[in-house]
């Protein structure tokens, strides 16, 4: 494991620490899971639980015994609502509320927030010189907000500003 491996796991674990210390609430991990048909009955998609993580920009960072040491790159993400029924205005309108129908299937919290359809970032070598949110450049651990960027940022800065943001909130942007 490379030193920038190393460092970024640190960093990752110092961030966790203090969003842990200063109860900044998460967010809930899921996985979007549309079941087989049974007896050539097709069952509705629903959401299952992986955890739970704090949502730091571009990156999930684990929050709970089943997600603790871990990232992913953030996917998508529903708020958990009454789905209400199907009005046809708009393809993304109708994907939206089959998202919302499967948290609540999967028996998340109304009011909660679910990110699905996120990928986990493995903390190895294959960071080094990787084309995801996260990478190692040299020896520093760097990330960029999306796989396509031009741009990146050392991941220890990157760090210090959203999660500062998330343990010290502006004032007004939580009323």
């Amino acid at each position: 494991m490379t030193d920038g491996v190393t460092q970024a796991r640190e960093l990752l674990d110092a961030a966790a620490r203090r969003l842990r210390d200063a109860a900044v609430p998460d967010e809930a991990l899921g996985e979007y899971v549309e079941p087989k048909p049974v007896l050539g009955i097709r069952r509705e998609p629903t959401m299952r639980s992986l955890g739970r993580v704090w949502r730091v920009g571009a990156l999930l960072v684990g929050s709970s015994v089943e997600t603790g040491g871990r990232v992913w790159a953030t996917g998508t993400i529903t708020r958990v609502t009454e789905p209400g029924r199907a009005q046809f205005q708009s393809v993304s309108a109708e994907t939206r509320r089959a998202y919302r129908a499967a948290a609540v299937r999967g028996h998340f919290a109304a009011g909660d927030t679910v990110n699905h359809g996120a990928r986990e970032v493995p903390l190895d070598d294959s960071l080094v010189d990787g084309d995801g949110a996260l990478f190692v450049d040299g020896d520093v651990p760097m990330v960029r907000w999306s796989p396509t960027a031009a741009t990146a940022v050392p991941l220890a800065d990157y760090l210090a500003d959203r999660v500062g943001l998330l343990v010290d909130p502006p004032a007004g942007a939580t009323d």
